[in-house]
C-alpha cells in the first residue's frame, strides 16, 4: 500500500516535515517514491504541489491525518491557509464583570422607553 505521510528533518525541538509519497513498509525516513513538499509547524509555512498529491490519491495512496488536513487547509498555490485563533482567556471577575457590561445596555434599553412616557406626562402636566 502506498501512503503520503511526512518525514521528518531538523534538529532536536526544531522540526521541518517533508511531504512524501512511501510504501508503507518503509522507514519513515526511507527512500521515496515522489517528494510533493515540505512543512515547517513552527512558521507554520507550508509548500504542496497539491495536483500531485490529489492524483496520488485518487490513484489509491492513503495520507496520514495529519497530511489530510494539511491538504484540505492548503491554498490553490500551495501554501497554507492558516487561521490563527484568538482565544482570550479570562479570570472569572473578569468574565463576571464583562457579563455585566453586557447586561447592562439591555437593561438600558427596557429602561429608555419609561423614561421617554414619564417625560411626556411631565410635558402634559406644565402645559
Amino acid at each position: 500500500m502506498v501512503k503520503i505521510r511526512l518525514k521528518r528533518l531538523g534538529y532536536k525541538k526544531n522540526p521541518m516535515y517533508r511531504i512524501v509519497v512511501l510504501n508503507s513498509t518503509t522507514k519513515r525516513d526511507g527512500a521515496p517514491i515522489e517528494q510533493l513538499g515540505y512543512y515547517n509547524p513552527k512558521t507554520k509555512e507550508m509548500k504542496l504541489d497539491k495536483q500531485s498529491a490529489l492524483n496520488w490519491v485518487s490513484k489509491g495512496a492513503q495520507p496520514t491525518q495529519t497530511v489530510k488536513f494539511l491538504i484540505d487547509k492548503c491554498n490553490d498555490d500551495g501554501t497554507l491557509n492558516y487561521e490563527k485563533k484568538t482565544v482570550e482567556k479570562l479570570s472569572k471577575k473578569a468574565q463576571a464583570k464583562l457579563e455585566a457590561e453586557k447586561a447592562k445596555p439591555a437593561e438600558d434599553a427596557a429602561e429608555a422607553p419609561k423614561a421617554e412616557e414619564t417625560a411626556e406626562t411631565t410635558e402634559e402636566v406644565s402645559a
